[in-house]
Formats: structure tokens, sequence, C-alpha cells
């Protein structure tokens, strides 16, 4: 017996809930179609969760034309052909060989400035798979040998976290469903989960809540390693790291293999937490992350881990405890390690603006550019710092109505200082006798 295609194995198992009855009542095939694409699959060969209406409706009409073999996926006929010219295959082949270091882009713009091909008409794909064809896509000699990787564990709890985000499931959100977003701290030598929430986002705010939270139940890493996302970039998290003592380092662009244990925990979560979740029991963002942390605490960091020789996270991390730089001072000013920096000119009444609100800030700052602790979260300033960071005045939301009849501040008064008139000629008096016709004295 043929082995069954695993493509059309797994499309087979999507229209499950279409196929198994016989007739479809009108208008339950596209509620039906808007349910089966509203759900996350594990698709083979990719990591996208989702299938879009009109896909499945298509395997559907196929299935019933053709039954299974209508799922197994068309190979096509041209496939690995080139349909460029043969006067072109030649120079694109004769351009890579002429200089192997060449790259596709290099090579596009070589023949549109040579005018063998007009400008924009010749595609990147199609210089990749041609050369893929005739075994030119990688360089020979030296360049092309592979980069020595090799498999690694941190020296104990605590010396390197991970930091990275998974797609999660929709929650109702204000009311309506909602995408959620898994933000993870993991640790390498221990593989505990420092902390992770499903946030509504997958922003720098998002992470830098969560980090908080890790550190409170954690301690401070050595190294936080992270992708090369906007939010990893942002320079508030940047500030944060280098505030706390923390080496933030961004992994190599295209390179996921150097977070493998932490796509590890990622799958882990899909298969043992989020396919055992309830949807009907999930009220809100709150619900879902009540039970991930109940899940975390009492069953994945307790569970013996292959990777650990069969110990469990928990005991690994509790084993370096000494180890591991606690808070200590830090936990009292953690707050306002965490708030967010930015300069500001103070305007003449001594108010500065953020995200549309006025406040005012220590009037002698007037006319300087300081710079603002703000509490992004309510979009707030607290105070104003100095270049050493260190606290100089407070900052309140401005009240025009008060300050009406609020009592202001005016300099001190200064002593009249008689004015010595001098003994010369003066311009005033020369002119004044003449004009009402009087004779000088």
């Amino acid at each position: 017996m043929n082995e069954i295609d695993p493509q059309a194995l797994f499309r087979f198992s999507v229209l499950g809930p279409l196929i198994s009855r016989r007739r479809l009542p009108r208008g339950e095939l596209q509620k039906s179609l808007r349910e089966l694409a509203a759900r996350e699959y594990v698709i083979p060969g990719t990591d996208r969760r989702l299938l879009g209406e009109k896909t499945i409706e298509g395997w559907y009409y196929r299935y019933r034309a053709r039954g299974l073999d209508g799922l197994i996926p068309k190979v096509r006929a041209d496939r690995g052909q080139s349909k460029l010219s043969a006067a072109i295959q030649t120079a694109i082949l004769a351009a890579k060989r002429e200089n192997p270091r060449r790259s596709i882009r290099q090579i596009q713009r070589l023949l549109e400035v040579a005018g063998s091909v007009a400008r924009g008409t010749l595609s990147r794909s199609s210089i990749h798979r041609l050369l893929q064809q005739h075994g030119l896509s990688r360089i020979a000699g030296s360049a092309s040998l592979p980069e020595e990787k090799r498999s690694f564990v941190a020296a104990c709890a605590g010396e390197i976290w991970y930091s990275d985000v998974m797609h999660g499931p929709r929650v109702p959100i204000g009311g309506r469903l909602g995408k959620s977003y898994l933000v993870s701290l993991f640790d390498d030598a221990s593989r505990l989960v420092a902390h992770g929430a499903f946030c509504r986002g997958e922003t720098a705010l998002d992470i830098e809540g969560v980090l908080k939270q890790a550190l409170l139940k954690r301690g401070v890493p050595v190294k936080l390693v992270v992708d090369n996302g906007a939010a990893y970039v942002a320079q508030t998290l940047q500030g944060i790291c280098a505030r706390l003592g923390i080496v933030l380092v961004h992994c190599r662009p295209y390179a996921p293999e150097s977070k493998g244990k932490l796509e590890r925990w990622h799958r882990t979560c899909r298969d043992q937490f989020l396919s055992e979740v309830e949807e009907r029991h999930i009220l809100s963002l709150d619900d879902l992350n009540a039970r991930l942390w109940a899940w975390l605490e009492l069953v994945y960091h307790r569970t013996p881990h292959d990777g650990l020789d069969g110990q469990t996270p928990l005991a690994r991390y509790q084993q370096d405890l000494p180890k591991v730089r606690s808070l200590g001072a830090l936990a009292a000013t953690l707050d306002t390690l965490f708030l967010h920096r930015v300069r500001r000119l103070v305007r003449k009444d001594g108010t500065v603006s953020y995200q549309g609100g006025r406040f005012e800030v220590p009037f002698e700052l007037t006319g300087k550019t300081v710079c603002l602790r703000v509490d992004p979260h309510t979009e707030t300033v607290v105070g104003v710092e100095n270049d050493a960071g260190e606290l100089i005045g407070r900052a309140t939301p401005l009240d025009a109505l008060a300050n009406r009849d609020r009592q202001r501040r005016k300099p001190d008064p200064v002593a009249a200082v008689p004015v010595k008139r001098p003994a010369g000629p003066n311009l005033v008096e020369l002119v004044y006798d003449p004009y009402y016709g009087r004779q000088g004295d």
C-alpha cells in the first residue's frame, strides 16, 4: 500500500468537519470555513499557524472532485527550468564564473549596465535558480566551507538568559478576540523560564514588563541574548540593561540556531500547554497568563529534563542559587531604573511637553534642555534628572486654572541708583530753548 502524502494527509485532517457530513445546509459551508480559518494548525514544512478561508475552500472542492488525490500538492512541470533566454543565461553564468564572489544583485546590475537586459526586468530569483541549477550558487574554496558551530551550555544559572516572542492564541481583549504574544525569558544552564507572559503586543514596553518581573523572581543575568527585532534594539531596553549591568547581546540575523534552546521551549509550550488550554475557559489575557504561570511552576519546572540528565529545571536552578546575582540594593530603585528617559527643552513658562500633555518642572530650568524621567505605562513625566542620572526636580501635570491664583515668585527689588548727568552739552537742552524762542543763559 502506497504511503499517503503528508501534505495531503494534513489537508484531509483540516477538512474533517466538512467532509464527514453528507450534505451541508445553505450557508453552512461559509460558516464552517470561517471557523476552520480561525484555528491554529501545525502545518508541515512551515512555521505558519493559520490558513486562509480561500485555501481551505479550494481543498474542499478538490477533495469532492478527486478524493484524497486532489489534496496532493501539484509539482510544477517547469520546476528547475529557467525561462530566461539562452543569451541571458550565458551572460549570467559567464559573469558568475568570471568572478565567483559576485552576488546576485551585482550580476543583475552588471547585465543592466551592459545593456543585456532592461532595468527592472531581470528578477533576482531567476538568477538564483539558474545559478543553483548549475551548482554556482555557493562560492568555491574556503569561503564556501560551513561555519563551525559548537553545542554549548552556560556554566551556571543566571549566566545567560535568552528572550524571544512567540505568537500565541486569540483571546478576548476589550470585548473582541485579539492576537496574543508570549514573551519569554529563558535561562540557558537550567532551562528554567525566569518569567513569561502573554501580552497584547511584542513591543519594547511589553518586553521590559516581562524582564522586570523576571529580575524580581530570578535575579540579574550576566548576559541577555536577543534577536534584532525592533523591540530588542530599542534604546530604552539598552538603557535598562546598561543601568543593571546586563550585557545585551544581539544574535546575528538569520541565525536562529543561536537560540536553539529557546526555540525548543517554544515547541514544548505549544505541544504541552497550548494544546491543553480550553479556549472556552479563557475570558481574558489575565486568565491565560494565570494558567501559564500555574503550569510553569507546577508542571514544566518540576518535570525532569532530558538535557539536564533527568534533573528538573527548578532543581538545576536552585543548585546555582549562591552564584546568581541578586538585585540587592537595586530592588528599591527598580521602578526608577525602568522609567524611560527623553530630552526636552523647558519653555519660558517652566513647562515641558510629553505625549500631548504638559508638565511643570522647576522654574530655574527654563530655557534649558533637560532629561525627563517618564512612566511609559501612564504616559506621565515624574521628574527631571541631570547628566549623572540624579533627580534634580519633580514634574507635575500643568494646572493652568490653578496657576491663575497661584502666587508667583518675583525677583528681589534692586535699590535705585542715582543717575549722574554728564557735565557737557545735552542734546535735549540744546534744542529746547531755540524751539520756544528762548535765549541761552
